[in-house]
């Protein structure tokens, strides 16, 4: 049996498991505020090292944590030679505050400070960098706001980030996926931000967009389409068609900033009680969790309440979030896994008791995964839904697109080329959204919880999320909110290159002037 070493710690502050340290038992009264950090750092993966991005508060701790009761009163400074601009994942802000690069919400320069004070609801939630692809490069951190029921737990929290990385540029990257050169990959994700809205006069009749919608559904799925860049790509299959899976061949995957080789190693009590945050911040890479010998049980999907569902693997979509409560043997080393679909690729950290020896963890697993599903999607349900209502107005939205060319739309239309979803303050809104491409989506909708109410059209009474997988081949999803937050908000795919290509849209409110 091999022992895993730990190293010490690297130029850019403490790692993630460090921050699951923290008291469970903070104290909860009202601080004055925070100061966030977007900087750079050093990381070494694998024995290389790589400059990267970090956001951190002024002791280096990555991303923040608020006690219960506290504002989100944070001043964002930019310390890179970048533009960026911060968006608070999953938190309902005002508009102007979501952290999205509007015309009216430019990003923020070098050297510059922009200060955020709003009312943020509790649970597992992150950040990061809506400026073209600086996502990729690791402009991510946690967000974590903790609820007086969760601390009355009594569990040890831990925080599992994961991340897909490469050496390669992310401009390089899309670039590779494109055939484009990287400089005009560059130009392309800046012109697509502070993108004027269109007139409304200028938007087409609801005939014309149907025949948009059908037209672009009806050659996607007739169209070829080549697999993804990975030699161990696992392109799943139904039948004689056909899913493409894993855009971007990675050189490693992350858990907490550390690959298999060396992983992070989280001391816990013997006969521990444990609460996992686990927030998929990769670009463009979904995960089954794998609990190993550990039984847990799911009780909030991106923040929210859900009632518990029992399970020892769970799909994770990009941009998605799991709380799993564990309560461990008397002892023993626990390897908490992702394992990136349709491959043999893994990353993690490891849960061990005091004294407990630690077997070394390949990189590669024995068992190719299979594509992440809505398994776990159709089982949940939330513990604070939605009131029963009949909708006052119903969206629907076709995902497509294709691989050669590698472009992606909704309802046909590629951003910033848009017809805005218009809604008013007060309805219920419903969107239905349907999958024609040959790759699954993982939809964010910002400044809002909506509720998954069917699964391809089997009607649920699902869970409250941000962010919901809308399966290939003809899958879909049916979502229903609360237009109860007036402002511009982007609806997108979270496959950052999916994004960057065209996928995604806007949802405004028609009392927000343009």
């Amino acid at each position: 049996m091999t022992m895993v070493s730990r190293r010490g710690l690297i130029a850019g502050g403490l790692t993630l498991g460090a921050m699951s340290a923290v008291d469970a038992h903070a104290a909860t009264t009202t601080r004055t505020g925070h100061r966030l950090i977007a900087g750079t750092r050093s990381l070494e993966v694998n024995g290389r090292a790589a400059k990267v991005f970090r956001l951190a508060d002024e002791a280096g701790r990555p991303g923040l944590v608020l006690v219960p009761g506290e504002r989100f009163q944070v001043e964002l400074a930019n310390q890179t030679a970048d533009h960026t601009i911060i968006h608070w994942h999953g938190q309902i802000p005002p508009w102007t505050q979501d952290g999205f690069p509007w015309p009216q919400t430019p990003p923020l320069a070098p050297a510059t400070t922009r200060t955020y004070d709003y009312v943020p609801i509790p649970g597992t939630y992150w950040m990061h960098s809506h400026q073209g692809l600086q996502e990729q490069s690791l402009m991510t951190a946690p967000l974590i706001v903790r609820d007086a029921a969760e601390l009355r737990e009594d569990r040890q929290e831990i925080v599992l980030m994961l991340h897909d990385f490469s050496f390669t540029g992310s401009d390089e990257l899309l670039a590779g996926l494109t055939g484009q050169t990287p400089s005009a990959i560059h130009a392309m994700a800046r012109t697509s931000e502070n993108a004027a809205a269109p007139s409304l006069a200028q938007m087409p009749s609801e005939n014309t967009k149907g025949m948009m919608q059908g037209m672009q559904g009806m050659g996607n799925m007739m169209s070829g389409h080549m697999g993804a860049m990975s030699k161990d790509n696992g392109m799943g299959s139904m039948g004689s068609m056909t899913m493409d899976l894993n855009d971007i061949d990675y050189d490693a995957f992350l858990a907490n900033d550390r690959t298999l080789r060396d992983p992070e190693i989280v001391q816990i009590e013997r006969s521990g009680r444990v609460r996992l945050r686990i927030i998929n911040g990769a670009s463009s890479s979904q995960f089954w969790i794998d609990l190993g010998a550990l039984a847990g049980h799911v009780v909030a999907v991106d923040g929210h309440p859900v009632h518990p569902v029992a399970g020892r693997r769970f799909p994770l979509a990009i941009a998605q979030r799991l709380d799993i409560l564990v309560d461990l043997p008397s002892t023993g080393a626990f390897p908490i896994l992702a394992r990136l679909e349709g491959t043999r690729r893994r990353t993690g950290i490891v849960l061990a008791t005091p004294g407990a020896p630690v077997a070394r963890i390949e990189e590669t697993g024995l068992d190719k995964m299979q594509p992440i599903d809505n398994s776990l999607e159709t089982r949940l349900t939330a513990r604070a839904p939605l009131s029963p209502r009949k909708p006052d107005l119903v969206h629907r939205i076709v995902l497509s697109g294709d691989m050669k060319p590698y472009s992606w739309s909704l309802n046909g239309e590629n951003w910033p080329h848009i017809t805005p979803l218009m809604l008013q303050k007060g309805q219920r809104v419903e969107i239905e959204m349907v999958n024609h491409s040959m790759m699954a989506h993982p939809m964010h909708l910002h400044g809002h919880a909506f509720q998954v109410i069917a699964v391809n059209g089997r009607p649920i009474q699902g869970a409250m999320r941000d962010t919901v997988l809308v399966t290939p081949m003809m899958g879909s999803v049916r979502i229903a909110f609360e237009a109860n937050n007036p402002g511009r908000w982007p609806l997108h795919c979270h496959n950052l290159y999916h994004m960057t290509t065209g996928m995604m849209t806007e949802v405004r409110y028609d009392s927000i002037k343009v």
